[in-house]
């Protein structure tokens, strides 16, 4: 009979424990995404952070950031997603980053009111780098002409086909100065005084979480669990906001069409895509040895 009783009262006078909403940010950051390739991006996770910022007699949301980093567009684009909304229902961000925050899953850890890290952390990579493949011998080594027609003289700047211009280079390097302009612009509003005096922080090196906290990138090192319950009392639980499932029912952040029976060269396509994808992805991964 107690028990019906609880079950009638308001949340905020029952003695089962606060809930707390946990969103995951994990992978590669990147527009698109396939039932083969999830993708972390803005129209992924929006629906998981509306959700969990929407717990209304939770005090505090705990996001999970897991990335090594990719688009600046996109894990800005959540960036300002996570603060909007914390400013909107008057909730603290905590941010727990996993095995790395780099570059842009820095950036997304920014949002974050404190930001705790485990000691073996990879965070910073506060900087901009952009990567291709030149094939013009190649070309000239199995016969291959390449043929390009253009209005307007720049308009196939860094072409992989043709041989590195100067003038290509030094443009691309203006537009990288701008956007690492505005990833250091974000790192000192969101960490301010916290900020060692450390002329490598903007250099585009990594640190472990352990001289994370000593340049001040972080705040601590902590375990979500744990910290939570320390903080909220030892009944606090934690509510994992999930995406919708996928193709063989995976979860993934965001939502996609299925393929219908007739479908199989787009199905084959987009494995191809999803393979060349991956492979991106991986190599963002395994410069911070993970």
């Amino acid at each position: 009979m107690a028990g019906l009783l609880t079950r009638f009262l308001p949340k905020r006078f029952r003695k089962e424990g606060l809930t707390i909403p946990v969103v995951r940010l994990q992978g590669a950051i990147m527009t698109g995404g396939s039932q083969f390739r999830p993708a972390l991006n803005l129209a992924g996770v929006a629906p998981m952070l509306e959700k969990a910022f929407a717990k209304k007699d939770a005090p505090v949301v705990a996001i999970s950031v897991n990335s090594p980093g990719g688009s600046p567009v996109q894990s800005r684009l959540i960036y300002q997603r996570i603060r909007a909304l914390a400013e909107e229902n008057n909730k603290r961000v905590l941010v727990f980053v996993e095995d790395v925050a780099a570059s842009g899953g820095y950036m997304i850890a920014l949002a974050g009111d404190e930001i705790l890290v485990d000691p073996t952390s990879i965070v910073g990579s506060i900087g901009v780098v952009s990567g291709g493949f030149g094939f013009p011998e190649l070309l000239k080594k199995i016969g291959v002409e390449r043929r390009v027609y253009t209005a307007g003289e720049n308009k196939a700047i860094l072409d992989p086909f043709q041989p590195e211009k100067e003038g290509d280079i030094e443009y691309l390097k203006t537009l990288q100065l701008e956007i690492h302009k505005v990833f250091i612009d974000m790192v000192k509003l969101r960490r301010g005084e916290r900020l060692a005096d450390d002329a490598t922080i903007f250099s585009g090196l990594f640190w472990t979480g352990v001289r994370g906290v000593d340049l001040g990138l972080v705040d601590g090192i902590g375990e979500m669990r744990e910290v939570l319950k320390r903080r909220y009392g030892p009944k606090t639980k934690l509510e994992l906001i999930g995406g919708a499932r996928g193709l063989f029912g995976r979860r993934i952040p965001g939502v996609f069409s299925a393929f219908q029976g007739d479908d199989a060269p787009q199905l084959a396509a987009s494995a191809v895509s999803g393979l060349a994808a991956s492979l991106e992805e991986r190599a963002l991964w395994s410069r911070y040895g993970l």
